[in-house]
């Protein structure tokens, strides 16, 4: 700027010695004149291109969602916060992005249980939790999202599915996706989750065809789903909770439909607030009647982010119908994943309750920093049936690729605390388990 300014004031006319109009070499000067004037223009060109480049937003790589032990299902119409930070691309590849990216990660786990006298004498215990691949992407208007897991005592395909815009309103996804329901992408912060992802009401993935619809604030999900992920039903070595078929519980999830109408509303002071309704139903098969009984939940949720807050509720309510052989109880069904199994009780009510505060950092090798509370709790039907509870009090940290979740997770008769049970009177005392969970994503 002050080179263009100083140019101005060298070619100014009435700055010029008068006499230089009858020097013989004034054609030389005029020359110069030129010469002069072009630089100017040039000088101010330069600014302005400097000062719009300066006016652009740096550009960073895509986010990716918790670290948790559920993953993203890399939707690009599923809005995603409170996400692991990704460092800013160097300036040479701001334009290489590739059409087809490879996402990862690789995760080690650390606790201590008050309820495993072991676990205590010890002083806790820890090692290798996970390590995954993925590939997802878009070429023309085709998409691409898949992510494989293995984990020490299982391998298995977390999700996966090919998809189509249409426009940028409309999307189709066929294969194995996230299960449009309740709270999206997660009904939590923390890393061990809550109630609804341990009876497969969130964070559940399951194969079929799904049709997302955003038009303004309204967001619309639906889908049918032929099976589960994995399709035979006493397989356990699966990522997501579902029926299985062990011992005198032979039944089996099918053909389920699912609808999630969302609304999203702004604030003048830039808050939002998701409200939204989900329903899902299908087919509940056993196979030694061979007779189809039914399943179906209902939930109703909000999700509110108001300047660093956010706040999460949801209430939801299911059944499972079975058409068991005689003999066989009612009261429950047997649930299962990652390499294992329980019974839960076949009617209840869940309740979410989370809030989490992002803290504002100033000078300081962290990148982000999370607390939160969160809050869940199964009302069983059946009266002879303790309700389960868990809460989690922790804070998730990002550094660069890394990210960690620090937790405080209490649970009173839930599953892998004790002798907790979803199904039963179970435990009647809260079990703690302090976790600590680190993760190099990229």
């Amino acid at each position: 700027m002050f080179c263009g300014i100083f140019a101005c004031i060298l070619l100014s006319p009435a700055l010029l010695p008068h006499n230089l109009a009858a020097d013989p070499r004034d054609e030389e000067i005029r020359l110069l004149r030129q010469e002069l004037e072009a630089l100017r223009e040039r000088l101010e060109r330069l600014e302005q291109a400097d000062s719009d480049r300066a006016a652009e937003p740096t550009r960073r790589g895509p986010s990716r969602p918790p670290a948790s032990d559920t993953p993203e299902d890399s939707s690009p119409m599923i809005a995603q916060e409170l996400t692991e930070p990704q460092p800013p691309l160097p300036a040479e590849e701001e334009t290489a992005e590739p059409a087809i990216r490879i996402t990862g990660a690789l995760r080690f786990n650390a606790y201590l249980r008050d309820f495993d006298r072991g676990s205590k004498n010890r002083k806790g215990d820890s090692g290798f939790e996970l390590f995954r691949i993925g590939v997802q992407g878009k070429q023309d208007d085709f998409l691409i999202s898949a992510e494989y897991r293995f984990y020490p005592y299982m391998d298995v395909l977390h999700h996966g599915w090919i998809g189509y815009e249409f426009g940028e309103d409309h999307q189709a996804m066929l294969g194995v996706s996230q299960v449009p329901f309740g709270l999206l992408p997660y009904a939590a912060h923390n890393y061990w989750f809550g109630v609804p992802y341990y009876l497969g009401l969130a964070d559940n993935y399951a194969m079929g065809l799904q049709y997302l619809k955003k038009t303004g604030d309204w967001d619309l999900h639906l889908a049918f789903y032929k099976n589960p992920a994995i399709e035979d039903a006493t397989n356990l070595n699966r990522y997501a909770f579902g029926v299985v078929r062990v011992g005198d519980q032979q039944n089996q999830q099918s053909n389920q439909l699912n609808a999630r109408l969302a609304r999203t509303l702004q604030t003048p002071e830039g808050d939002s607030h998701e409200i939204g309704l989900s329903a899902q139903a299908g087919q509940l098969f056993n196979q030694v009647t061979q007779r189809n009984g039914n399943h179906w939940a209902l939930a109703a949720h909000w999700d509110g982010r108001i300047q660093r807050w956010n706040a999460q509720l949801q209430l939801a309510r299911y059944q499972f119908n079975p058409k068991n052989p005689t003999g066989v109880s009612d009261r429950f069904i047997t649930l299962g994943a990652l390499a294992g199994h329980y019974n839960a009780a076949a009617e209840g009510t869940v309740a979410v309750a989370n809030l989490a505060y992002t803290v504002p950092l100033t000078q300081t090798f962290i990148d982000q920093l999370i607390l939160y509370n969160n809050y869940s709790i199964l009302m069983k039907d059946e009266s002879a049936f303790r309700d389960s509870q868990i809460n989690t009090l922790g804070a998730a940290i990002g550094i660069g690729p890394l990210f960690m979740y620090l937790d405080w997770i209490q649970a009173k008769n839930m599953p892998y605390f004790g002798d907790g049970s979803l199904a039963d009177e179970g435990e009647s005392s809260w079990k703690g388990r302090f976790n600590f969970n680190l993760g190099y994503y990229w």
